[in-house]
């Protein structure tokens, strides 16, 4: 496994362009993931996946979502500080793609995620005020509208938010790694 410094060796030696490529944003309740295009060029939102008691379980979740893309690299994001030091969460997410890394019989490689959930919060903002300007309720589809018009319970619109940025988060951490490995090819 490797660090943000060595991407480009890992993804050059690893595997070939022509494969996809997974982005993991480990959280501490849920696990973003992402994926790329074959080419490589392009990286959108997967899924999310719910956090057990039970590590081994979350990496095999991992594993098979990596075996059903056939993807050839996995991209963990490395929370570092804004500063650029390794914390208590860097550390947890550098033993975490190392044990990833034992599970998969693809390379892992780090990447640098500060700011990642910022950007994809901003970036469910953005859309939500597009929706919103485009008229509002009527441009969510008819069971969006009918869901919305039921009262909610405290809490959950916050909740679903939430899950959905963990996945945006992977997605841009993915499309930055995606970006700064074709601007060194």
């Amino acid at each position: 496994m490797t660090d943000d410094r060595t991407d480009v060796e890992s993804s050059e030696t690893g595997s070939a362009v022509g494969t996809r490529v997974v982005g993991i944003d480990l959280g501490e309740r849920r696990i973003g993931v992402s994926v790329s295009d074959s080419q490589r060029v392009l990286a959108t939102p997967h899924s999310v996946i719910t956090r057990t008691d039970a590590p081994s379980v979350d990496r095999r979740a991992i594993a098979a979502l990596v075996s059903e893309f056939g993807a050839g690299l996995v991209v963990v994001g490395l929370p570092l500080t804004l500063a650029g030091d390794r914390g208590p969460a860097a550390s947890a997410a550098v033993a975490e793609a190392s044990a990833l890394e034992a599970e998969l019989d693809v390379p892992v490689v780090l990447h640098d995620e500060r700011l990642t959930t910022v950007e994809a919060d901003r970036r469910r903002r953005l859309l939500t005020d597009a929706v919103r300007a485009d008229g509002g309720a009527r441009a969510l589809p008819q069971a969006r509208q009918a869901r919305r018009a039921r009262p909610a319970r405290p809490g959950t619109a916050a909740r679903a938010r939430r899950v959905g940025i963990d996945a945006v988060a992977a997605t841009v951490l993915l499309q930055a790694w995606l970006d700064q490995n074709r601007a060194r090819s």
